[in-house]
C-alpha cells in the first residue's frame, strides 16, 4: 500500500521523493486545481467543516441546492441528488426502482457496488459474459416472463473497456427492460459534453436509462450523485433510508463539486487533452507488444497471466520514479493487471519516460504475450 505525503497530481511526494504519478482516477487533473482549493477554503471559512445533520432535517444548505442545480444542468436533466459516496449510487437506484423489476441482469465483471446494491429479496440475479450482448439476449429470452433490469458499468474500472451500451439499450427496449449504467469512470470523460456513456453512444436522454455517478474521479471532488427527471429524484429522496438518515456532504466537498461541474463545462479542451494522452500511452504499450485493451479511455491495463510479472513491473516503475500499481481488486478476473491511468495534466515528457521505462522492462522480461 502506498502512503502519500502530498496531494495527487501528475506528480506526488512519497518517502521524501517526487514520483511521476500514473495511478488513481484524477482524469482531468482537477483535484488540486488552485481555483478549486480557493473555493474550498472560502467554504470552510463560511460554513465550517460539517453541517452535522441529515439533508431531511437541518443539513441542507444553499450550496447543496446549488450543487444539485449545477449537476442537473451539466447532465441536462430535470433534477439531481447528491449523497455521501458514489459507491452507494447503484444501491439507491436499485432500491428506488425495486417495484419495477423482479430480475437483474449484470455483466460478469460488474463493479462490487453493483453486486452489493442488489436488494436482498431479488432472487433472480443473472450474469452475462463480459460485454457479450448475445449471451445477454439469451438470458433475457430465458427469463422474459420476469420484469427485467439490466445493469452495467459504463467504463470498466480495471480494463478501461466501454460497455456496448448501444447494443445493450437495443435489447433493453426489445425486452422492455430498465437499464442502469454505473458511469463513475465515464462522467466527465465520455461524450461531447462529458455526460458519460449514454452521450458517447448518442443515447443522452433516452427513456429508461438511469446513471449512477460520482464526483470523486474526473470531477476531482467526492461524493455520489444521480441526475434524472424530477419524479425519479423525488422518489429516491422519499424512499432511500440511506439518503434520509445520513449526514449531508460537508461544505468543502460541496464547494469542490460546485467548482468542478462549472469548470468542465467551460473547458472541453481538458477531455481532448485526456483523450490524446490516453491514445499516446495505449499506442506505446501496444507498440511494445504488450497486451492491453482497445478503447479510448484513460484506463490502460497491461495484462499478465502470472501475478509475479505484474508485481515486478509495478516495482520496476517505482524504482525508476513512476507510480503505476499492480491491481488486486474484488472483480472476477483470470488475468493480473498493471493499471496505467492517464490524466489531462500529464506532460509529453512524463509519458515518454513512462514508455521508455516500460520498454526497458520489456526488453529484460519479454512481453505479456510470451
Amino acid at each position: 500500500m502506498i502512503t502519500l505525503k502530498s496531494g495527487v497530481g501528475n506528480f506526488i511526494s512519497l518517502r521524501n521523493k517526487q514520483y511521476s504519478y500514473f495511478a488513481g482516477n484524477n482524469y482531468l487533473g482537477l483535484s488540486n486545481h488552485p481555483e478549486m482549493v480557493k473555493d474550498v477554503t472560502r467554504s470552510i471559512e463560511k460554513y465550517g467543516i460539517n453541517f452535522s445533520a441529515s439533508r431531511q432535517t437541518t443539513g441542507t444548505s444553499d450550496i447543496h441546492l446549488q450543487l444539485e442545480e449545477n449537476l442537473s444542468d451539466f447532465k441536462n436533466c430535470g433534477d439531481a441528488i447528491v449523497f455521501a459516496s458514489g459507491y452507494m449510487g447503484n444501491s439507491l437506484l436499485l432500491h428506488a426502482l425495486k417495484d419495477s423489476y423482479s430480475s437483474v441482469f449484470a455483466d460478469s465483471m460488474a463493479h462490487p457496488s453493483i453486486l452489493d446494491g442488489i436488494p436482498k429479496d431479488i432472487s433472480h440475479v443473472n450474469f452475462y459474459d463480459h460485454r457479450n450482448t448475445n449471451h445477454l439476449e439469451d438470458l433475457l429470452k430465458k427469463h422474459k416472463k420476469h420484469h427485467q433490469l439490466i445493469i452495467t458499468d459504463g467504463i470498466f474500472a480495471l480494463t478501461g473497456e466501454i460497455a456496448p451500451l448501444d447494443q445493450i439499450y437495443f435489447l433493453a427496449e426489445k425486452y422492455n427492460a430498465i437499464l442502469i449504467v454505473d458511469d463513475a469512470h465515464a462522467t466527465g470523460v465520455l461524450g461531447e459534453n462529458g455526460r458519460g456513456t449514454p452521450e458517447h453512444f448518442k443515447l443522452d436522454g433516452a427513456r429508461n436509462i438511469y446513471q449512477s455517478e460520482t464526483m470523486s474521479k474526473a470531477l476531482g471532488a467526492y461524493g455520489g450523485f444521480i441526475s434524472a427527471d424530477k419524479e425519479t429524484i423525488q422518489m429516491i429522496r422519499s424512499k432511500s433510508t440511506f439518503y434520509r438518515a445520513s449526514t449531508a456532504l460537508p461544505p468543502p466537498i460541496v464547494a469542490a463539486g460546485n467548482f468542478s461541474t462549472k469548470y468542465i463545462k467551460k473547458h472541453p479542451e481538458l477531455r481532448k487533452r485526456l483523450k490524446g494522452n490516453a491514445i499516446f500511452i495505449r499506442t506505446g504499450v501496444k507498440g511494445l507488444g504488450l497486451k492491453t485493451t482497445d478503447d479510448i479511455t484513460p484506463i490502460i491495463p497491461i495484462f499478465f497471466t502470472e501475478q509475479h510479472n505484474a508485481k515486478d513491473l509495478s516495482r520496476y516503475f517505482e524504482e525508476n520514479g513512476i507510480i503505476v500499481p499492480s491491481i488486486n481488486y474484488p472483480v472476477k478476473m483470470d488475468q493480473y493487471i498493471v493499471r496505467i491511468t492517464a490524466s489531462a495534466s500529464h506532460t509529453k515528457d512524463q509519458i515518454e519516460k513512462l514508455l521508455y521505462i516500460l520498454k526497458k522492462w520489456r526488453d529484460k522480461h519479454g512481453t505479456s504475450k510470451d
